[in-house]
């Protein structure tokens, strides 16, 4: 342990008993490879390296339908996308789904939400009125989705739209200590910033953030013909964020509240950055389904470890929950996780269920409709024709020897065609076609097979 890690966890351990704060903090679209603690060695993440240092680096964690919506929503109520509906993006959260947030305010906490929402239907620049589309929150500073990290804008209780002009983070930054200045000190708070780097485009960031030429990034061996002047941006977004990210722990310094925050990093999903020569997201490949899970609560965990548990996106309300103390809710699906971030439990979870309902957009008839388990030593993936793929991920971790079907991988592929199709059960997932969905949530789908969304921009 590190003089650093030391004194967090001292400083904790003296701290008066009290809930603790919580700071969630997304990146978008962020594989778990990419960080300098993870390994990349193209990775400028000195203050998430930190963090993983303070805290656990959770290296099993997944994003359990590897799309936007369907992950923020199962991080806010803690249930599968087959049981809100939420299977796609631009869908509206039902205001009668129950969330971490409004959970948390019932208790006491003040909570906000900074930065991409993508929760609340198909206008994306919609303004997302005070009341019960905020899912209980509170300081409200919201896009509910745009990508133009340079000239955009952002709603607080008015309709008006806030314009931004600058590198949208570090506004964002600006906004959580603004929260951090006019907040009750005798409550504690519920934060969620999310950020919408490194998301594509990468190219719009700041010249003085692009830090990376193209020539000096060192690609993953599964890397088909890939585009080094967007992995320079993309690997240049992350810097940019990992610095965000150090001014947000130092504001908690400053605040003297650190010992007594809990602090999560994660990301909706990653991307594939040409790996398998694929883009974006959707494909249980771990460079889209394998996310990053950084958390960190001195005095109650461990600083330095790198705990083997299987992490799916609905046990984080669960388990954040738990660790303050707070009623867990019968809605939730997931798993409370606290004991084994406590040292309780050793065990943890060993699977996790991974899905795509319906692939959309460029990848709507590219991809299948597909089911699988990862666990923290294969992959193993069905479509509706049978078994797809297999890979040991121990010995192949860039997946790129697909073992299905071989009899030496026989009886590996039997134990996990039967955890899938327990899981499937459990969650009561019918495996049907992406067609049953549409006209069950009554989606209203274009011709590219995804939700039909709006991108106007609001006159500011």
């Amino acid at each position: 342990m590190t003089r650093r890690q030391w004194l967090y966890s001292a400083a904790a351990l003296t701290a008066p008993q009290r809930r603790p704060n919580i700071l969630i903090v997304l990146g978008d679209q962020l594989p778990a490879y990419a960080l300098g603690c993870a390994g990349d060695p193209n990775a400028r993440t000195p203050n998430l390296d930190r963090l993983a240092g303070e805290g656990a680096r959770f290296v099993n964690a997944v994003s359990n339908c590897p799309v936007c919506t369907p992950f923020r929503a199962m991080l806010q109520t803690g249930r599968w996308p087959l049981t809100t509906g939420m299977i796609a993006n631009d869908l509206r959260l039902p205001e009668s789904e129950y969330t971490m947030a409004e959970a948390l305010r019932e208790a006491g906490y003040q909570t906000g939400y900074i930065g991409k929402w993508h929760l609340d239907g198909p206008e994306r620049w919609a303004f997302t009125p005070p009341g019960p589309r905020r899912q209980g929150h509170q300081f409200w500073a919201v896009n509910n989705c745009s990508h133009s990290y340079m000239n955009t804008f952002y709603y607080r209780d008015s309709p008006t739209p806030i314009p931004v002009k600058e590198y949208e983070p570090a506004v964002q930054t600006r906004l959580f200590q603004e929260f951090l200045r006019k907040r009750n000190t005798e409550a504690p708070f519920f934060m969620t910033i999310s950020w919408g780097p490194p998301h594509p485009p990468y190219a719009q960031i700041p010249e003085a953030l692009r830090v990376f030429r193209p020539e000096q990034i060192k690609t993953r061996p599964n890397m088909q013909s890939p585009d080094l002047q967007s992995l320079a941006d993309f690997y240049s977004q992350l810097a940019a964020i990992d610095g965000e990210m150090g001014r947000l722990l130092g504001s908690l310094d400053t605040a003297g509240i650190a010992g007594d925050t809990i602090v999560l990093f994660s990301a909706d999903h990653g991307d594939m950055l040409s790996s398998h020569g694929k883009k974006d997201k959707q494909i249980w490949y771990d460079e889209a389904v394998n996310i990053p899970f950084l958390l960190r609560y001195p005095g109650r965990i461990r600083a330095g470890t790198k705990p083997r548990t299987m992490v799916n996106v609905v046990d984080v309300m669960p388990t954040l929950l738990s660790l303050a103390g707070v009623a867990i809710p019968k809605s939730a699906e997931g798993k409370d996780l606290s004991p084994v971030l406590e040292g309780i439990e050793s065990a943890g979870q060993d699977a996790s269920l991974i899905a795509n309902y319906m692939p959309f957009a460029r990848q709507a008839f590219q991809y299948p409709e597909w089911r699988g388990v990862r666990t923290a030593t294969h992959t193993y993936v069905e479509t509706r024709k049978g078994p797809a793929e297999l890979y040991d991920n121990r010995r192949d971790p860039y997946q790129m020897k697909n073992v299905v079907g071989a009899p030496e991988h026989s009886r590996q592929q039997s134990q996990l065609a039967g955890r899938l199709e327990q899981m499937l059960k459990q969650t009561a997932d019918r495996f049907e076609p992406r067609e049953n969905y549409w006209k069950r949530y009554h989606l209203d789908i274009g011709d590219s097979g995804e939700v039909k969304y709006t991108s106007r921009a609001p006159k500011h």
